[in-house]
């Protein structure tokens, strides 16, 4: 299946006909977890509503980290397994995954706020985040700074290897070091800490996002392949007026 999809015709294929599929799912689980989470979830005894905006906040954090480890994967099909595509995902998977993280530091700070008085702190979670939005924006300035294809993709990857270093440190900071962010509490060897009629839209809102998220993903890999179409074909014109002029 894998070796199926680096052909990009049969990737376009095959995306042509999920990409629908994954955008409605994920409309319709965006509606129902928003249902849930403005009618059914109740407010918090302590935050009251505040705490609905854990429900964007939340799933935004995950993704950030996810679309990491997308790139991550991208750059070893790079650099290892010479996948055509794996660059394609890579530079498709950045913007999303810069977007999901400032979403999430966005949020933690409007939700920073009312819990801790302050809307930032240089809590061991909320900077190792921001410094991963800053390795997005390096991958996303390096992509748009060498112009050639194969050598943009190479530099990004050993950037992104590089940057990967920040994962484990983003999801065990609240572990390692005495922080203000709460621990892990959906996540864990216990089980979850949070009650049903918050852990259930939590969980809706988590797998709509990824949903949404996945759907982006396909249709920036589908953009890029057309864009190289549209680069190489341009390139083969060029070549062939400056071959009938001379």
């Amino acid at each position: 299946m894998i070796r199926e999809l680096a052909n990009p015709t049969r990737f376009m294929g095959l995306s042509g006909r999920l990409l629908p599929w994954l955008a409605a799912a994920s409309a319709l689980l965006l509606a129902f977890g928003l249902y849930l989470v403005w009618f059914v979830s109740p407010a918090d005894y302590q935050q009251g509503d505040t705490v609905r905006i854990m429900y964007i906040h939340v799933p935004a954090a995950w993704l950030g980290l996810f679309f990491y480890v997308i790139m991550v994967a991208s750059a070893l099909g790079t650099l290892v397994w010479r996948h055509p595509l794996a660059d394609v995902s890579q530079k498709a998977a950045a913007p999303i995954g810069a977007a999901f993280t400032l979403i999430c530091l966005v949020t933690g700070s409007l939700w920073g706020k009312p819990m801790w008085g302050t809307y930032w702190q240089w809590d061991a979670r909320l900077t190792s985040m921001l410094v991963m939005l800053l390795i997005y924006g390096g991958i996303l300035a390096l992509w748009r700074a060498v112009e050639e294809p194969n050598r943009a993709a190479r530099a990004v990857s050993i950037l992104t290897l590089v940057g990967a270093v920040n994962v484990p440190i983003v999801k065990f900071s609240v572990d390692w070091w005495n922080t203000l962010h709460q621990p892990a509490s959906v996540f864990r060897l216990g089980g979850p800490t949070i009650h049903a009629s918050m852990l259930i839209p939590l969980l809706v809102m988590a797998l709509a996002f990824t949903l949404l998220g996945l759907a982006l993903h396909l249709s920036g890999i589908r953009t890029e392949i057309l864009r190289r179409r549209v680069r190489t074909l341009t390139i083969l014109e060029a070549e062939r007026l400056d071959a009938q002029a001379a």
